[in-house]
């Protein structure tokens, strides 16, 4: 049995029994000792970080430690993060805001500052980096790495230089996470889960088929609440019952996913971990204080996403060739209208000329909470909004929108805007139609 004490980091070896809770390390002492017979042997991890959001404003506000804390946007938005000491309420991420008021009302409730968080991840990320090259981002404060053949660049198993890792996370940055160690990437993205906060948690080629036999289908990455009913509609609520049924017949039922929903009910994963995965879109969305059921109200709230995108898209070197639309009722029933482009765009202009129609079939009368806008298909920069002789004004449009990000990027965001942000919208033209009456 390979041991690790995760407070002064050595490694021994240790009988069955010593990774029970109340044991110690023999050099330190610690009672942090993560034991397992194949602990020197894996190599693929998922890094979560502890209630990211929440601890980084409790860093910056020591007031706060034994506070519950929340970071979320307005009382009628969603939980971003919740710490520990919220989640005692029942608070959750993505819960609604108004929910998890009423479950604490002495909750602190913080602004989310993405700056300052994008940021402090990308420190976490390049602490990753210098343990190995293999890092995929999930998100801002998560990512799987893999330290195959790392041993002698760092002295010592991958599980030994991810403690070491997280150590240098808290003491640098003051920070928290949790470690999942596996075979592959889904069962380290489930273990990372199950010590949580400060957790190392560590599933094998031994114990792993055991342990997902009683587990529910929805650990499945993949496996959202609509297919958690139609598989237990269909009577599979657990991975045994997955396991009982053919591949193909999952597939022949589910699609595609049935696949993913087969092997990894069997902990067959054999997706690597890619350190450049593109990015697959770039969205924005906002939720109104108050139900919105207006058309123009809601262009009105639809028109700074757009801009917000394409900033986003700018910034990235990438174009889109697809939108995205995304409303959510006020029965929060979430729907999503797509449609494709006729070339790639990193324009706020034909971004939102191309989703205004979107909207409008959707303006019935219905009541919206949400609004969002996402550019999909993404593709690079160089490709973005090429000249079209049978649509001049792209052309104007991209040249009006250099000359704002010009003017912004000397005298700031609020220097210049256009009319349609600061007073009721008229109809806009369809994309690629004519000139609207007013910019």
């Amino acid at each position: 049995m390979s041991a690790l004490c995760r407070d002064c980091l050595a490694t021994f070896a240790a009988p069955p029994e010593s990774g029970a809770p109340g044991r110690r390390c023999p050099a330190c002492g610690g009672a942090r000792v993560i034991a397992h017979p194949e602990l020197a042997e894996l190599s693929i991890a998922h890094i979560d970080c502890d209630a990211f959001y929440a601890n980084v404003e409790k860093r910056e506000r020591p007031e706060l430690r034994d506070r519950p804390v929340i970071v979320g946007g307005g009382r009628r938005g969603v939980v971003a993060a919740a710490c520990y000491v919220a989640r005692l309420y029942g608070i959750h991420s993505a819960m609604p805001m108004f929910k998890a008021l009423k479950a604490c009302p002495d909750v602190v409730v913080i602004r989310p500052d993405m700056a300052k968080y994008q940021r402090i991840g990308q420190r976490i990320r390049e602490m990753m980096r210098a343990a190995t090259p293999l890092v995929e981002p999930l998100s801002i404060d998560e990512a799987f790495l893999d330290l195959t053949g790392t041993e002698a660049l760092h002295g010592g198993p991958p599980a030994r230089t991810l403690a070491r890792l997280i150590l240098r996370v808290e003491d640098e940055l003051g920070l928290t996470a949790s470690i999942g160690l596996s075979y592959n990437k889904f069962l380290a993205k489930v273990a990372s889960e199950l010590d949580k906060p400060r957790g190392f948690a560590v599933l094998g080629r031994a114990d792993a088929p055991k342990f997902l036999e009683d587990q529910p289908v929805r650990i499945i990455w993949g496996v959202g609440k609509a297919l958690e009913r139609n598989l237990t509609r269909d009577g599979l609520r657990t991975l045994s019952d997955l396991r009982a049924r053919e591949e193909a017949d999952l597939v022949a039922r589910y699609g595609a996913i049935g696949r993913r929903l087969s092997r990894f009910a069997r902990g067959q994963d054999e997706r690597r971990v890619e350190p450049d995965a593109p990015v697959k879109s770039i969205s924005a969305e906002t939720t109104f204080d108050e139900d919105i059921a207006a058309p123009e109200a809601l262009l009105a709230r639809l028109w700074p996403l757009c801009e917000k995108v394409a900033g986003r898209l700018k910034r990235a070197g990438l174009a889109g060739a697809s939108i995205t639309l995304k409303l959510k009722t006020s029965e929060f029933r979430l729907l999503t209208r797509a449609r494709r482009l006729g070339a790639p765009t990193r324009l706020a202009e034909v971004l939102y000329r191309a989703a205004a129609p979107l909207l409008e079939r959707e303006a019935d009368g219905r009541r919206f909470r949400l609004i969002g806008i996402g550019a999909g298909d993404l593709t690079e920069g160089a490709c973005a909004d090429p000249p079209d002789l049978l649509n001049p004004e792209r052309q104007h449009a991209a040249r009006v929108e250099e000359a704002i990000d010009a003017v912004r990027a000397k005298l700031g965001e609020g220097a210049i805007a256009k009319g349609r942000s600061l007073e009721p919208l008229r109809k806009p033209a369809p994309a690629g139609g004519t000139k609207p009456r007013s910019q």
